[in-house]
C-alpha cells in the first residue's frame, strides 16, 4: 500500500492510499505543541480498515510520528502559505 499526503491548507492534509483520497490529516490546536490527527472518512468495519488504521482515528504528537506510522508516505505541500508544513 502507498499513501499520500497532499496539503490542503496550513495544517490540513488529504492521505489518498493508492490514488484515491481515503482519510484526513489535520493540526489540533492553535498553539505548540500540536497534535495531529489521521482519520479515516468512512467509519469501516475493522477487517476493512487499511493498514496501519486500527481504529477510524489516531491521534499523534508529531506529524513526523504520523508519517512515520504511515511508512513515510509522499508529501506534497503547499508552499504558497510559507512553513505550512508546521511540524
Amino acid at each position: 500500500m502507498t499513501y499520500r499526503l497532499i496539503q490542503l491548507a496550513p495544517g490540513a492534509f488529504d492521505l489518498l492510499l493508492n490514488g484515491e483520497v481515503v482519510a484526513s490529516v489535520v493540526r489540533n490546536g492553535s498553539y505548540k505543541p500540536y497534535t495531529w490527527t489521521a482519520e479515516l472518512l468512512e467509519n469501516l468495519p475493522p477487517d476493512q480498515r487499511p493498514a496501519p488504521f486500527t481504529e477510524v482515528e489516531h491521534v499523534f504528537a508529531s506529524l513526523e510520528d504520523l508519517c512515520a506510522w504511515l511508512g513515510d508516505p509522499e508529501v506534497k505541500t503547499n508552499n504558497r502559505h510559507g512553513d505550512a508544513w508546521e511540524r
